[in-house]
């Protein structure tokens, strides 16, 4: 297979993109939001207080899932679970956005729309460079998704096959599309949940890979047209968490940081199940032989000691997949999920729309005591919209000191980097506050070896009963004695990485107002906080 090179040294790899969508070309009842004053002022008000700097977010309405999501001729392209009348769940339509450097997004129109068939559920796209599926014309390179169909008779009626997959292609690099004349590809295999199809290029088995949930297991699809598919293996028995239905698989390989090792990585969301409740994204680490995946016997030791294999320990990273067609210099995918949670995604106080995705992310696989690992970092285009900075070595922290004030950065758009080479007995905290009586507490405790997220006094909480009664935890997984960190904040989220990106936390917040003050306290004696860089976002 053909790749490509996008200009800022990102090596283009084909893989495929899981698409969430629910659209019909006869369009549903539309339910008009009010137009009266006080829905007006509430609409501005909500702008100000809560539509995120620099996190995509639909211009109305609802959004969930990622899906689809592809690099091609310098665009990445952003497909997502879509409900374009009404701001709760509804018939999925696919979503689209497309952006030049994975931070500033354009919203496009509506890609996929359901039909006869049922809604457009989650799914994936890849680039046809060979056309394997013979849908390129005129030398037109086609772009290919495969999507869930969910028949909504059918599951009203309470049957078992409700689910089966499609496929439609795009000879526009993803604008408009054309769904198959021989949907459904894939017929219902007796799994009530049957779902969410992730397709890549297998280079080394010179096949279409596809992996889908069932259930609670992943089963295994190959082709070699992107329209016939064959079914070669199931996982998922006996091994991670079950406590939910899993949910928006991937499979692709990644070289080991440092190494010429390459091993197979499968990402599965399940809801419930999270660590800390409602939904989450756990994964795998293994082999694929072309046919069968098979988890790395140190890791599956590692697991069952203790599952702590979770793409985001925070309460609000779910349904994230991979784009295809790209990696970094370095080998790494890239990585964005939905930032909310299925406990109460409905019910977050906004209304003009729901619900934002997170920062894109790179993906990579390392070796940590003796297990693999995946760590997390912010894409690097972040690095690009710098703008004030505050810089300073050797911070005594006796007691909570101010870090930072809104005076001098503001937190509604910053990036925070910070190292400590020796954590005293007890561990810190960061404190961000407000004048209106609103404190999210982060940080880290020595004596049980975990992170933690408070947010239950972080202003509107009680919308429901699952969003702040009690605080997230994460167990440290790295053993140093010294640790870094990397926060993003936005209006209404933070996202924190820990040690390169080994413990990552992600939850959202609505304050009264913006939260004014940073600052920090060890929990029992003093420490030095060695080296700490804050930058103001800027976006125009």
């Amino acid at each position: 297979m053909k790749t490509m090179t996008n200009t800022k040294g990102r090596l283009s790899i084909i893989v495929v993109i899981v698409v969430t969508v629910f659209a019909c070309k006869n369009e549903p009842d539309k339910k008009v939001n009010s137009n009266d004053n006080s829905s007006k002022i509430l609409s501005i008000s909500e702008e100000a207080r809560y539509r995120p700097n620099f996190h995509f977010t639909p211009k109305k309405n609802w959004m969930n899932d990622p899906n689809g999501m592809f690099y091609f001729n310098g665009y990445y392209h952003l497909y997502f679970q879509h409900y374009p009348y009404d701001n709760v769940w509804g018939p999925m339509y696919w979503g689209h956005a497309t952006s030049t450097d994975l931070i500033s997004w354009k919203e496009q129109p509506i890609a996929l729309y359901p039909d006869e068939l049922g809604y457009i559920f989650s799914g994936s796209a890849v680039v046809d460079f060979e056309n394997t599926s013979g849908f390129g014309t005129d030398g037109k390179v086609p772009i290919v998704a495969m999507f869930t169909y969910h028949n909504p008779k059918k599951a009203e009626a309470k049957e078992i096959d409700v689910e089966s997959q499609g496929i439609a292609y795009s000879l526009d690099e993803g604008l408009t599309w054309t769904k198959y004349e021989g949907n459904p590809v894939i017929e219902n295999s007796g799994a009530r949940d049957f779902r969410d199809p992730k397709v890549a290029w297998d280079d080394e088995h010179k096949q279409w890979n596809m992996v889908l949930a069932a259930g609670q297991e992943t089963q295994f699809f190959s082709s070699l047209n992107l329209k016939d598919w064959k079914l070669l293996s199931h996982f998922g028995e006996g091994i991670g968490n079950h406590g939910g239905v899993w949910e928006c698989p991937d499979l692709f390989p990644l070289t080991v940081q440092g190494s010429d090792e390459t091993k197979w990585v499968l990402l599965v969301s399940i809801n419930p199940g999270g660590p800390n409740g409602g939904s989450a994204t756990q994964y795998f680490i293994g082999d694929f032989d072309g046919s069968t995946f098979t988890v790395d016997k140190n890791f599956e030791a590692a697991m069952k000691d203790q599952h702590d294999f979770w793409v985001d320990f925070g309460k609000d990273n779910y349904a994230g997949v991979t784009w295809s067609n790209v990696a970094t210099s370095d080998g790494a995918k890239l990585f964005i999920g939905w930032m909310s949670n299925w406990q109460y995604a409905n019910e977050v106080p906004t209304e003009a729309w729901r619900s934002a995705m997170t920062i894109p992310r790179e993906l990579r696989l390392v070796k940590s005591d003796g297990s693999y690992r995946l760590a997390f970092t912010p894409t690097d285009e972040i690095s690009g919209y710098r703008g004030k900075k505050y810089k300073k070595e050797a911070i005594a922290v006796n007691g909570e000191i101010k870090i930072i004030e809104t005076d001098d950065i503001d937190l509604s758009r910053a990036e925070i980097l910070f190292d400590i080479s020796a954590i005293q007995e007890g561990g810190f905290n960061f404190l961000l506050s407000n004048d209106e009586g609103d404190k999210l507490s982060f940080g880290y405790e020595n004596e049980d070896n975990r992170f933690y997220i408070d947010r239950k006094n972080s202003g509107k909480t009680d919308f429901s009963e699952e969003f702040a009664n009690k605080v997230s935890t994460a167990p440290r997984i790295s053993g140093d004695k010294g640790l870094s960190g990397r926060i993003l904040l936005d209006k209404t989220s933070i996202e924190v990485f820990y040690d390169d990106g080994l413990n990552v936390m992600t939850e959202i917040f609505f304050t009264e107002a913006p939260f004014e003050k940073l600052s920090m306290a060890p929990e029992n004696d003093e420490l030095t906080l060695d080296h700490l860089e804050i930058h103001e976002l800027n976006f125009n």
